[in-house]
């Protein structure tokens, strides 16, 4: 593999490149500047040009960077467009909420050159979707499960994509569809652009580049640090039985626009909404034995806002991609350096700035050591807000408000009837007390461990290793702690299939929906759906197979 591992340094001057000096077509600039791109990103700087003189490229980037227009503007640029052309985009996701996502960003990137876009994944009659691709789609988006199940059955007749595109790659490789994805591509051409775009690169990604890119163009932006530098990182310690009562108490603290909080399993995710619901949340779970209608229904609502804090699983909350995430909590530490990496990349998106929170038991002190050493990452130690500080900073945001509140003409009409009993200092009192009456805090004054004990803990330990370290080098003895690590599987979802067909007549689409079902298990189902996108004859017939 050819490394041009341009790790995207701090340049002194910022770049002045803009987007009509990529060389992309006229028809796709015109989509750009449509939606209010002024200036490409710098894996979109980088990678375009490659993708556009037909390069197979590896793009190492964080979530939500700009992947897809990195891949999307120069792939649908280099498109042919002719009658007899069929597909020739193809893009594998792990997950049906990114490939609807993407999708519909090609649809916006390819609108003025007719390129009509498929999105395929589970739940919906093959019939359908293959209809849909026959009938003169340039762009199909898949999920793997699906998509190597229509190869497999040789169900596609001209099928011959000139360029794939594997996106969230080391996702796929956690959820196991690597062997899919070897599979998936012995039944395409052996003549094709590949481009492969990863948050991280373990080794297996690695070798699937090696396998199925040729002479391959390496770029990365992460700068030495696999996660995003606009995200700041906190790790409080506290005690197992602490972590409701430290969530809720710096969700209160934290200005906290809207957030995702991580769990390990479905059962905990369906506990802990209701505790975030019943604390005066606007909170919802998202796990993967939900149905997708009701899987949907939550995502719509975080994305509209009527959800301001989604409560999920690793698997289920997988290509949700939400702007203006402000933060993310780590309810339990995760497993693997690669899931933290993906967790907080749900915020801190586009340029904007967001906070990662996690919690985490003295237990787990070896793997936090374990990511920040792997990841490369800064994590600051911090301690949660007592009552106390928290009343005290409630104090300070009375004041504000009262500043900035409006005035109404009622207010005149209450202060003279006030003033006809009582004078106006004590008026001004049992008014603002009113007000503070309203500001109670949640749980006890104390939530985590205090700082003279962790720093015994942390020295025990620290004692410990040494003690081990010697044991080892004198023999085999040596001794150790037992590990205790709470939590449980995630869910599963390896479905594929559902459709839905973007393009220029015929406009169709199948929407979605359903009310909110929580329950526990595993989750290997699909559901699926998609949607005809175009200019005329528009039909829309919301029903999802």
């Amino acid at each position: 593999m050819q490394e041009n591992a341009q790790e995207n340094e701090k340049k002194e001057e910022e770049s002045t490149i803009t987007f009509d000096d990529l060389g992309l077509s006229n028809d796709v600039l015109r989509a750009v500047k449509a939606a209010g791109f002024v200036k490409p990103s710098p894996i979109q700087e980088q990678a375009i040009p490659f993708v556009i003189d037909g390069r197979d490229i590896v793009g190492q980037a964080h979530t939500g960077t700009g992947k897809t227009a990195a891949f999307g503007l120069p792939a649908l640029s280099n498109m042919k467009m002719k009658k007899d052309s069929g597909v020739e985009l193809l893009v594998i996701t792990p997950t049906r909420e990114l490939a609807t996502q993407v999708s519909d960003e090609l649809f916006k990137y390819g609108r003025n050159m007719g390129a009509r876009t498929v999105t395929v994944y589970g739940g919906s009659s093959y019939k359908r979707q293959l209809d849909l691709i026959e009938r003169g789609a340039s762009v199909v988006v898949a999920t793997p499960g699906r998509l190597l199940d229509i190869l497999k059955r040789g169900m596609l007749t001209n099928f011959n994509p000139s360029t794939v595109v594997l996106d969230e790659a080391d996702e796929m490789l956690d959820m196991g569809f690597l062997d899919d994805i070897n599979e998936i591509f012995s039944y395409l051409p052996s003549n094709r652009q590949t481009l492969l775009f990863s948050a991280t690169m373990p080794k297996p990604i690695k070798l699937l580049a090696e396998r199925i890119l040729e002479n391959p163009e390496f770029i990365s932006i992460t700068k030495g640090e696999t996660t995003n530098s606009d995200i700041a990182q906190e790790y409080y310690v506290i005690e197992e039985s602490e972590r409701d009562d430290a969530i809720i108490r710096l969700m209160d603290s934290e200005e906290t626009k809207k957030a995702v909080v991580f769990c390990r399993t479905k059962s905990e995710v369906d506990r802990l909404s209701n505790v975030l619901s019943n604390a005066g949340y606007l909170a919802n779970g998202l796990h993967g034995d939900m149905e997708q209608r009701q899987r949907e229904t939550v995502i719509k609502g975080f994305k509209q806002n009527s959800v301001k804090v989604l409560v999920a699983t690793d698997v289920a909350s997988r290509g949700i991609h939400v702007d203006n995430i402000s933060h993310v909590f780590n309810y339990h530490i995760p497993f693997d350096p690669e899931s933290y990496v993906h967790r907080i990349g749900r915020t801190g998106r586009a340029g904007t700035k967001g906070k990662a929170i996690t919690l985490l038991t003295p237990l787990e002190f070896k793997e936090l050591q374990r990511i920040k050493n792997k990841v490369g990452t800064t994590m600051k130690l911090a301690f949660v807000p007592s009552k106390h500080d928290l009343k005290e900073n409630g104090l300070k945001n009375v004041v504000k408000n009262i500043e900035e509140h409006s005035i109404y003409d009622e207010a005149h009409k209450v202060l003279d009837m006030l003033k006809q009993d009582i004078d106006e200092e004590t008026m001004l009192i049992k008014l603002i007390s009113m007000i503070l009456d309203k500001q109670s805090v949640a749980g006890p004054n104390q939530i985590g461990i205090p700082a003279d004990r962790l720093d015994d803990i942390l020295e025990r330990a620290a004692k410990r290793g040494d003690s081990r370290g010697r044991g080892r080098g004198r023999g085999n003895g040596g001794g150790g702690r037992s590990r205790n690590r709470s939590g449980g599987g995630g869910d599963r979802n390896r479905s594929g299939g559902g459709g839905g067909y973007r393009g220029n007549s015929d406009r169709n689409r199948s929407g979605g929906g359903g009310d909110r079902n929580r329950s526990g298990g595993g989750e290997r189902s699909g559901g699926g759906g998609g949607g005809y996108r175009g200019n005329s004859d528009r039909n829309k017939n919301r029903n999802r197979d």
